[in-house]
């Protein structure tokens, strides 16, 4: 008589910089609070429209929820999105071509990637598709503006439509416009100025080309021929940022001013590239992820007991002097901070990996 041995399986985490985190700090707990504190919000509406904040803490809301096996609070994060399904709804998404309105179809795609509900695909394909019915010379969307915010704004909508369809046109898209980018406005330090003629290094700004780069990279396969110039991108500002970070674990304001405050939503946008860069193996394991751990370590200390994250910037145009920057409102549970801590939250929930054991 044979006996057939079933080994247990668990999960481990393969880096040990992401596991073993002190009380309070898990990813899965850190997570949660924030995507809570999210569904519980009304709708900001600037201008009577859902704009980027909202949009990026939703996407982050929904993948924790999936990455956490929420259920229930990924059903609630769903119906929060019903009313904009009707016709008196509608009215709040915005019909611009506009990177800031255009991103919202990031998020009925990521619903229907979960639901695989044909309604929310349609809709969410529809603006990606917009965003390129016009181009540049060089096959750019000509809502191009060349601020870096862009590259989070556009790449995100791009990828998700890939990953919703699995049409390479998407990425090809996305990639095209991050090697533009990367051309034009990547600096020989690897970090990138707020605009052309706005010469300062904004923390939150260069956080938008790090978790731009990330998510693409996260999907672009090896073998697609920009594949390696973004990596190259990528990796030069990495390297970069680990020279600006300070021993609490955070950025500054202003990347290159140590006498700056520390910043929490570029922190959290670079926090969730390193992860990501870590965990698919492009960036080095034993350099970077300390300092991913010193960061989302960092973070917590700045969460409240109600899921808000402190010392977010406020929305900030360009500017022309040091001041400007610095001077700049400092929020509580603003949702420019909210979603990047949740994109970390969702990308160290990312890729574990399974072993048999006895």
């Amino acid at each position: 008589m044979s006996i057939t041995k079933k080994a247990n399986t668990r999960i481990v985490e393969e880096y040990e910089e992401f596991r073993d985190w002190p009380a309070g700090a898990s990813p899965r707990e850190v997570g949660k609070r924030l995507a809570e504190n999210f569904v519980r919000r009304s709708f900001e509406q600037p201008a009577g429209f859902i704009i980027y904040p909202e949009v990026c803490t939703w996407y982050g809301s929904l993948t924790v929820a999936q990455l956490t096996g929420e259920a229930d609070l990924r059903d609630r994060l769903i119906r929060k999105f019903d009313p904009l399904l009707t016709l008196d709804g509608s009215r709040h998404i915005s019909p611009q071509a506009h990177v800031d309105y255009r991103v919202f179809g990031a998020v009925p795609l990521e619903i229907y990637l979960q639901t695989k509900v044909p309604a929310y695909l349609a809709l969410g394909r529809g603006f990606a598709d917009k965003q390129w019915e016009t181009t540049t010379p060089d096959g750019i969307t000509t809502e191009a503006r060349y601020w870096i915010d862009d590259m989070y704004m556009i790449t995100m909508l791009q990828v998700q439509a890939y990953r919703a369809t699995g049409a390479a046109q998407y990425l090809d898209r996305a990639a095209s416009a991050m090697v533009a980018y990367l051309d034009a406005l990547q600096q020989p330090n690897g970090l990138f100025l707020h605009a052309p003629d706005s010469p300062y290094y904004w923390s939150r700004g260069n956080g938008w080309m790090a978790a731009g780069m990330a998510e693409l990279l996260r999907a672009l396969p090896k073998k697609h021929p920009r594949h390696a110039r973004i990596l190259e991108g990528c990796r030069h500002m990495m390297e970069s940022l680990l020279r600006y970070q300070g021993e609490d674990g955070l950025w500054r304001q202003l990347i290159d001013q140590p006498d700056a405050w520390p910043e929490t939503s570029g922190t959290g946008m670079f926090t969730f590239a390193l992860i990501t860069g870590v965990k698919n193996k492009w960036l080095e394991g034993k350099i970077y992820g300390p300092a991913a751990r010193s960061a989302w370590l960092g973070l917590v200390k700045y969460i409240d007991e109600q899921g808000n994250v402190r010392e977010v910037c406020t929305g900030t145009p360009k500017g022309f002097s040091i001041e400007y920057y610095l001077d700049r409102p400092r929020l509580l549970g603003d949702l420019h901070g909210q979603a990047p801590i949740l994109w970390s939250a969702s990308a160290l929930l990312r890729r574990r990996h399974r072993i048999d054991c006895d």
